[in-house]
């Protein structure tokens, strides 16, 4: 016991404690979260009106963003696979700060989902034995479950190794290697029961289609890696230790092949919708070039498709990825153009036209954003925490003591 209250004395003392450059970032993102949950304090109080959504629009930047965080946590798994799967020595090294981002999403997912509910008190109804789940009817119920316990395996996984190498002692693979398996096939449930969960509303036909699961992980094989990539770079450059350039490649060898193919299954999609020119093309219309005047996500969908398709063209040439300022630019165009496409460009139309053929148009407040702006740097300011403590633990640094 005495060890264990050490190794937490341990881990925070060397999560707060760094460079000026570390405070800095640090205070950043702490201002960030208060200014957040400031904001929220006040929604809180007045109710969701402080939102600009509507009973038109019940579902906007809070689901968009949790959307998008399901897939970048689903992402991990292509890490998990070629560590433990075939043994790729050089993946090992950094596979523990790739479930600790997917255990991270799960945490902001699960915190956008608490901001959306206006009430947050609600989430009782979701508990066992103190509500009614549902389960197995209520698709919103299976998410609650995997959600759940993915987030779980992702902390008890990463959690477990880092304790025994701590204590410098040989981790027993029968502690941890069957979770790491049975993480590897409920990362693909996530995203596959987030897809069903819209797929699911018959009144919404935008959503309707057979193809958004698959949609829905190709999007995440796309955007995952390219954030894993955005932080081992800053994990390069900030501190001495030093990522393989096998990671770099793997990771692009995954971006280069999944965007293309969530290109093509848009375009699958697309088809569906345009060639046969029905009633229920009128969501995809208003997102791709205006209905009746109403065009408020035109621009940003098109600007979404052009980041990607840049991303595309960053990747698949080996004179600008091999430069690692582009590769920092196709990482974060690939981030913003699968964010705007999976988060706004497929929430948001899902719910225009009504179906009593309203057609409100929805953009997110300002006290969204900044709610938003908070979540995601909480979600930052943890990861950062967490993946200091996991590296100075793998290195050798972080030891205790005899």
């Amino acid at each position: 016991m005495r060890t264990y209250f050490q190794y937490w004395r341990d881990m925070l003392r060397c999560a707060f404690t760094g460079s000026n450059v570390y405070y800095a970032w640090i205070a950043l993102l702490v201002l960030l979260t208060a200014s957040g949950l400031a904001v929220y304090v006040i929604q809180l109080r007045v109710g969701l009106a402080v939102t600009n959504l509507t009973q038109q629009v019940s579902w906007g930047a809070y689901i968009a963003n949790f959307t998008f965080l399901v897939g970048v946590a689903a992402a991990a798994v292509l890490l998990v696979v070629p560590t433990y799967v075939y043994h790729r020595e050089d993946i090992r090294e950094v596979v523990l700060i790739a479930e600790l981002m997917a255990a991270t999403a799960i945490v902001m997912c699960l915190l956008f989902v608490t901001v959306d509910l206006g009430r947050p008190e609600r989430f009782i109804h979701f508990l066992p034995f103190l509500g009614r789940l549902n389960f197995p009817l209520s698709m919103l119920a299976w998410d609650v479950i995997v959600l759940t316990g993915y987030l779980l395996l992702n902390l008890h996984v990463p959690g477990y190794l880092l304790y025994q190498l701590y204590r410098g002692r040989q981790p027993a693979k029968a502690a941890y290697l069957p979770f790491v398996f049975l993480s590897i096939f409920w990362a693909i449930s996530i995203h596959t029961v987030t897809a069903f969960l819209y797929g699911g509303f018959g009144g919404r036909p935008f959503w309707n289609t057979a193809i958004m699961a698959p949609r829905f992980l190709v999007s995440a094989f796309a955007s995952g890696p390219a954030i894993l990539i955005l932080v081992f770079v800053a994990i390069d450059r900030f501190t001495d230790i030093e990522i393989r350039e096998s990671i770099f490649k793997f990771l692009r060898r995954v971006i280069s092949i999944a965007l293309p193919l969530n290109f093509f299954l848009l375009g699958c999609e697309l088809f569906k919708e345009f060639y046969t020119d029905s009633v229920h093309t009128a969501s995809a219309e208003y997102l791709f070039f205006g209905l009746f005047g109403h065009g408020l996500l035109v621009p940003y969908i098109w600007s979404a498709l052009a980041m990607s398709g840049a991303a595309i063209v960053i990747f698949s040439t080996e004179r600008l990825y091999r430069d690692r300022r582009w590769l920092i630019a196709g990482s974060a165009l690939c981030v913003l153009g699968v964010w705007i496409e999976k988060g706004m460009g497929l929430i948001i139309p899902g719910f225009i036209p009504t179906p009593t053929g309203d057609l409100v148009e929805y953009t997110p407040s300002a006290g969204e954003f900044l709610i938003c702006l908070g979540i995601w740097a909480f979600g930052a300011l943890i990861f950062t925490a967490m993946a200091k403590v996991a590296l100075a633990i793998q290195h050798g640094r972080l030891r205790a003591q005899t």
